[in-house]
């Protein structure tokens, strides 16, 4: 067993674009970057992002050229990602076409919370970076204020309600934390509800709320879910989880209580676990190695080695 290195990014994170918000208001720069030989374009299909490599098991991105889907940007979601090098990079959501490109065109759509894995670090976190801004564009249509429709400024950056009421409104990101609780040299997992069927055990978490601290969030999402205190709370890494829209801040803490108490329309089952018990389990599995949740726990049993 091999534990991530403290200062090497989490899967998605890592992004080598250069973001340019200094040029996202210029939109006579954007379009001659659209409109050269550098721009590139990275397709989003239902969730879905475009890989190539699938035949030969070696994935990476795949990009088509922005002069091939031109036709199609004034009537598609599209966002400016940043630049890398001679090249501009733009995700352009093609959800609404039942083909969203040429039959003959190199690379195949994947759920990148599947294959994120197989990739390079900098192209997972590249399509992860295109696949959240794509879902937040395609679901903030109409203004959240007045319900008039939104048209898109800044390269993608801004929904802003031009026929009503004038309110900009920004890319979403919903903050969640997950921890990992320890007590007494054991480690606290619990079985969610969505993966009953799937015997997954993984590590706490759920989303901040309104008015309260990520530690806080942290200590109330441990009790409403397993029924123990804790204290000591701790940051480690955090992850960008695009699935849909979230950022994943992880934490420790330890437990000033060990009595388990499950909320059971949250968890199925909630343990305390020994390293050894972690090491080879037989009757359940471990959260995927792309999460952040694996990496919690990861960490923690390599302490002992």
């Amino acid at each position: 067993m091999h534990a991530i290195h403290p200062h090497t990014p989490n899967l998605f994170a890592g992004n080598p674009l250069d973001r340019i918000d200094s040029r996202r208001k210029d939109a006579a720069w954007i379009a001659a970057q659209l409109a050269g030989p550098g721009a590139v374009i990275l397709p989003v299909w239902r969730g879905q992002n475009f890989v190539m490599g699938m035949d030969k098991g070696t994935l990476g991105l795949a990009t088509v050229p922005a002069a091939s889907v031109a036709h199609l940007l004034p009537r598609m979601p599209w966002a400016l990602l940043g630049q890398d090098k001679e090249l501009t990079f733009f995700a352009l959501d093609l959800s609404s076409l039942d083909q969203p490109l040429p039959p003959d065109t190199a690379g195949t759509f994947e759920d990148l919370r599947r294959m994120g894995g197989l990739l390079p670090a900098e192209d997972a976190a590249i399509l992860a970076h295109a696949r959240g801004l794509m879902h937040w564009l395609t679901r903030h249509r109409f203004c959240g204020v007045c319900g008039a429709l939104c048209a898109p400024e800044q390269g993608g950056h801004v929904m802003a309600c031009a026929a009503g009421c004038g309110t900009h409104h920004f890319p979403r990101t919903d903050p969640a934390v997950i921890m990992l609780v320890t007590h007494n040299d054991r480690a606290l997992l619990g079985q969610p509800a969505r993966f009953r069927e799937r015997r997954i055990f993984t590590t706490l978490a759920g989303f901040v709320e309104p008015g309260e601290t990520l530690e806080e969030a942290v200590a109330r999402e441990v009790f409403e879910e397993a029924g123990i205190r804790v204290a000591n709370v701790r940051y480690q890494s955090s992850q960008p989880w695009p699935f849909p829209a979230s950022i994943m801040l992880g934490f420790t803490a330890d437990a000033v209580t060990h009595d388990i108490t499950i909320d059971p329309q949250e968890i199925v089952e909630a343990r305390w676990f020994t390293r050894d018990e972690l090491e080879a389990p037989a009757d359940f599995v471990l959260p995927p190695p792309i999460s952040i949740a694996r990496r919690l726990i990861d960490d923690w049993r390599q302490q002992s080695k």
